[in-house]
C-alpha cells in the first residue's frame, strides 16, 4: 500500500482520538481564482481550529499522498498551472510519476479513509450531469464505499439533482439536512427536493454516523448545510444562469472533466460574481459544521 505522509499534528490528533477534519485541495488548484483560492483554503483551516478540531488539507505532492500541507505547499497549489486534478483514476498515475495533484471530493475521501479521518468538509459534491450522456461523478461511487461524514452544501446546482439523489438512494447513502428538510443546491438554499432526515445539532449528526458504524455499513453519511439567506442566490436567478452556461458549453463542445469548472465559471460571470461570494461563504460554513461534528463524534467515542 502507498505510504501516506501525515503531518505530526494530525498523526498525534488521530492517535489521541482528537477531532480531525479533512479538506480537499482541488478548490485551491482548480475551484477558485487566485488569490481567493489560497485565502479561502487558509480561512477554512483557521475556522476548523477555531471550533476545536485539527484541519487536514489533502493533496499529492511530488508523487506522495499528503495528509496535511505546509503553507508553502498550499501556495504552490494556488499558483502553479500544471497541477493534476486527481480523482481515483488519477491517483496511481500521479504517485507513479512523481506528480503534484490536487484531490477532488472522491480522491480526498479515499485518502482520508486510508488515514483514519472520519469527517470531511467540502463545497458541493459532484453527481449526475444533465443531458443524455449519463455522465456520473465518481464522487457518488466513493460516497458509497467510505464511512466518513461528508459535510457539504448539497450537490452543485448545475447537475441533475433528482437523478443525483436517486443514485445516492441506490448506493445507500443517508442524506441529512442540517437544519433543513430539503436538499441544498450549492449556492441556492433549497432544491425543493426532500432529504432523508433532519438534524439540528452536531451531536445528532454524529449519532447517525455511530449507528452506521455499529451496523457495519461502509457508506458515507452526507450532511448537507444550506447557505445563509444573505449570500444565497435565489433559485430563479441561478436557474437562468445555469441554463445559459449549459447552452454555451454545448455550443463550444466542453465535456468531461472540463465541464464543471466551465459551468461554475460562467455562472459566476452571469450572476455578477454573486456565486463566488456564495461559494466562499458555504466553504467556511461547512468547515465550521464539520469541526463541530468531528468534536461531537470524538466526545461520543470517548464516552463509549
Amino acid at each position: 500500500m502507498t505510504t501516506l505522509r501525515l503531518q505530526d499534528e494530525i498523526r498525534d490528533a488521530l492517535a489521541d482520538g482528537h477531532p480531525v477534519v479533512a479538506l480537499e485541495s482541488t478548490v485551491i488548484a482548480h475551484g477558485l481564482p487566485h488569490p481567493a483560492n489560497l485565502e479561502t483554503a487558509t480561512a477554512m483551516e483557521q475556522e476548523i481550529r477555531r471550533h476545536g478540531a485539527v484541519p487536514a488539507t489533502i493533496a499529492v505532492m511530488n508523487g506522495v499522498p499528503c495528509i496535511g500541507l505546509s503553507a508553502s505547499e498550499m501556495e504552490r497549489l494556488a499558483l502553479e498551472d500544471n497541477i493534476r486534478k486527481c480523482s481515483r483514476r488519477d491517483l496511481p498515475i500521479a504517485c507513479a510519476r512523481g506528480e503534484t495533484g490536487a484531490t477532488t471530493v472522491a480522491a480526498t475521501m479515499i485518502l482520508a479513509d486510508m488515514a483514519g479521518i472520519r469527517i470531511f468538509a467540502t463545497g458541493g459534491i459532484g453527481g449526475v450531469h444533465r443531458g443524455p450522456a449519463m455522465d456520473i461523478s465518481s464522487d457518488l461511487h466513493e460516497l458509497a464505499s467510505h464511512p466518513l461524514g461528508v459535510v457539504c452544501a448539497g450537490a452543485k446546482a448545475i447537475l441533475d439533482l433528482p437523478a443525483t439523489l436517486e443514485v445516492l438512494e441506490t448506493f445507500g447513502v443517508p442524506v441529512i439536512g442540517y437544519g433543513t428538510d430539503t436538499f441544498p443546491a450549492f449556492f441556492t438554499r433549497s432544491s425543493g427536493l426532500p432529504v432523508d432526515t433532519v438534524c439540528r445539532t452536531p451531536d445528532e449528526a454524529a449519532a447517525i454516523m455511530i449507528s452506521r458504524d455499529r451496523l457495519g455499513f461502509r457508506q458515507a453519511v452526507l450532511i448537507t448545510v444550506p447557505l445563509p439567506d444573505d449570500v444565497a442566490i435565489d433559485r430563479e436567478t441561478a436557474g437562468r444562469a445555469i441554463e445559459q452556461a449549459l447552452k454555451e458549453a454545448d455550443e463550444r463542445g466542453v465535456k468531461g472533466k472540463d465541464i464543471t469548472p466551465f459551468l461554475l465559471g460562467r455562472v459566476d460571470e452571469l450572476t455578477g460574481h454573486a456565486s463566488l461570494k456564495a461559494n466562499i461563504s458555504l466553504l467556511l460554513q461547512n468547515a465550521r459544521v464539520a469541526a463541530l461534528t468531528a468534536s461531537a463524534l470524538a466526545r461520543a467515542s470517548r464516552g463509549g
